[in-house]
């Protein structure tokens, strides 16, 4: 037997499931559901720093650029436009020697970047933030 974290995305509803797989057999052994979701207001930098402060953000970057596919390490500060195609999620941020980043977590792996991460510079003075970081963000949230 081996234990499985299963997570879903779906018309921003989110789904937690914990579940035990032994052969064919899946047993729930705990559910949570989001009851909505909060965005985040657009081109904001000081909002997006406020919010994810407290849980993982999603977000869209544009993502198609050469530079950001073959980053391997390092504050980021690439060329990359703000066209929305790629979604990640932000979990934190710090500064390194002076430049200040933000921690995003890709879904390409852990032999991309670093260990699946890139630190993305902040404090660009673009409106939407370096790859359109700032443009859409969201969280979910849960009624008590």
């Amino acid at each position: 037997m081996r234990s499985k974290i299963i997570s879903a995305l779906a018309h921003r509803d989110f789904l937690l499931a914990w579940t035990k797989i032994k052969g064919d057999e899946v047993e729930k052994s705990g559910v949570v559901t989001i009851s909505g979701y909060h965005d985040v207001p657009q081109n904001n930098e000081q909002s997006l720093l406020k919010a994810l402060a407290n849980q993982p953000l999603s977000v869209a970057i544009e993502a198609s650029g050469r530079n950001f596919q073959f980053y391997s390490g390092g504050v980021f500060d690439g060329h990359c436009g703000t066209e929305l195609d790629h979604g990640v999620a932000t979990v934190g941020y710090g500064s390194s020697k002076g430049v200040d980043y933000i921690i995003v977590k890709n879904s390409w792996g852990p032999k991309w970047g670093e260990k699946g991460y890139i630190r993305m510079k902040r404090n660009t003075g673009k409106p939407g933030g370096l790859c359109g970081i700032y443009k859409m963000a969201s969280y979910p949230t849960k009624k008590k």
